[in-house]
């Protein structure tokens, strides 16, 4: 019988370990934290062995093959011994993929990723499909190929999933950008990012579908990567492209969407909407039935939220911006003065590209944070007032002062959440209470 190890035990790696088990393999899931009760009970009611707060070395070099969490790094001492013994290490993706006949639709790059999902999957299921939510997002993709029998899936992919997939060959491959992002990951160098991301299109061939927007440079400098003639590519530049975005809509071979009466706005919007639209073409969907179901969608939290408005001063959420790129979308979504936080955990970020909108769009900007000297240093002389904290509420605080009517306080980081909060959802979710406490719910 063959083995297989898990590293990882959180939702992807139960259910991988779940999938495998019903396949007929041996399974042991390892996990160097605490699993959550529930995925215990889990793993115990299936008959599937585990361990946690440590890694056995012996029983993980014992398997035929290791699916392993995208959380765990190439530079961990398990991976490295896994590697030299020439153990197949995949991600769920990959190992889950082999067990259904599902058309897959997969999403990935730096920024943008859970909108173009969600409203993806949205339009999918509306339109009556038999569609699956999972990746990146949602619950297992391994769990959802054991338990269901959906015809479609709806994948958000990171760079993380992507560097353990080989075989994987999506049937709707879509790369939305590709800026530095978690380059602590890739030894600091953007060529190893921009080569993951590539993967999306590793297998592609001429029955695939590659979609992508055809303005970013980074991908035109590597487009040869994307094997496929099947191009539906998206443009605010070329009006020959598949869809073309202009000020008021997105025209397409087929008509136009308005952009005004949009569910998602801002110009990076538009490149979300139409990657989700020409994929929901590509499976079959008109675009009068497309246009039908946009206004029902609502994205997901932490994305541009708006989440308070006292004395005319509008508060913002946006804590899943985790890098530049992200802040440079978010800044160009308002025309109104933004007092703007930023901070936390730092990612190897260049904040040049920011430098311009700042001085244009950012009347102040607090800086939030256990280690705030870097941007303090390289914007000081670029914005007039800052300040910086560790604390949230004296954040909040400080921007009630600073606000006046028609004023935009924008929380969007630029660096990861983990030295104040858990995640960037819990920072979200901090920034809309403290919000409302120091508004009064105003």
């Amino acid at each position: 019988m063959s083995k297989i190890i898990v590293l990882g035990g959180g939702e992807s790696g139960v259910g991988a370990a779940l999938l495998a088990k019903s396949k007929g393999f041996d399974v042991f899931l390892s996990d160097q934290g605490t699993l959550k009760e529930a995925f215990k009970k889990t793993l115990s009611d299936h008959n599937i062995r585990f361990e946690e707060g440590q890694h056995t070395l012996e029983e993980i070099l014992s398997a035929n093959e290791v699916i392993i969490s995208p959380g765990i790094p190439e530079k961990n001492e398990v991976v490295k011994k896994i590697k030299e013994k020439n153990i197949p290490l995949i991600s769920e993706i990959e190992f889950a993929v082999r067990y259904t006949s599902a058309k897959i639709i997969a999403i990935t790059g730096s920024n943008g990723k859970t909108t173009t999902t969600l409203l993806t999957y949205h339009l999918l299921k509306e339109a009556g499909y038999r569609v699956g939510l999972a990746g990146n997002i949602g619950q297992s993709f391994a769990k959802q190929v054991l338990e269901n029998n959906h015809e479609y899936y709806v994948l958000e992919i990171s760079s993380f999933q992507l560097d353990r997939c080989i075989s994987f060959s999506p049937d709707v491959a879509i790369l939305l950008n590709i800026t530095p992002d978690h380059l602590d990951r890739y030894e600091y160098k953007f060529e190893n990012y921009i080569a993951s991301k590539f993967r999306i299109f590793q297998n592609a061939d001429l029955a695939k579908t590659c979609i992508f927007w055809e303005d970013d440079e980074v991908i035109q400098a590597n487009k040869k990567g994307i094997p496929s003639s099947h191009f539906s590519t998206i443009s605010s530049k070329n009006n020959h492209c598949d869809a073309f975005i202009s000020a008021d809509k997105i025209t397409l071979k087929t008509g136009e969407v308005d952009l005004a009466t949009a569910p998602i706005q801002g110009p990076h919007n538009a490149i979300n909407m139409s990657a989700a639209i020409l994929a929901a073409q590509s499976v079959g969907i008109s675009l009068d039935t497309i246009k039908e179901l946009l206004p029902t969608f609502h994205n997901a939290p932490h994305r541009l939220e708006p989440c308070g408005l006292s004395n005319g001063v509008h508060f913002v959420n946006d804590s899943k911006a985790t890098n530049v790129d992200a802040v440079y979308y978010a800044l160009n979504s308002f025309n109104q003065p933004i007092i703007l936080m930023m901070g936390g955990v730092d990612k190897g970020n260049e904040y040049e590209v920011l430098d311009q909108l700042v001085k244009d769009k950012v009347k102040a900007l607090i800086c939030l944070g256990k280690d705030n000297e870097k941007l303090m240093t390289h914007f000081s002389g670029i914005c007039e007032a800052i300040f910086s904290t560790d604390n949230l509420q004296i954040a909040v605080q400080k921007s009630l002062e600073w606000g006046v009517d028609g004023d935009v306080v924008l929380l969007s980081p630029a660096c990861a959440s983990f030295d104040l909060f858990k995640n960037y959802e819990d920072r979200g979710d901090q920034f809309k209470q403290t919000v409302k406490q120091l508004t009064h719910g105003n």
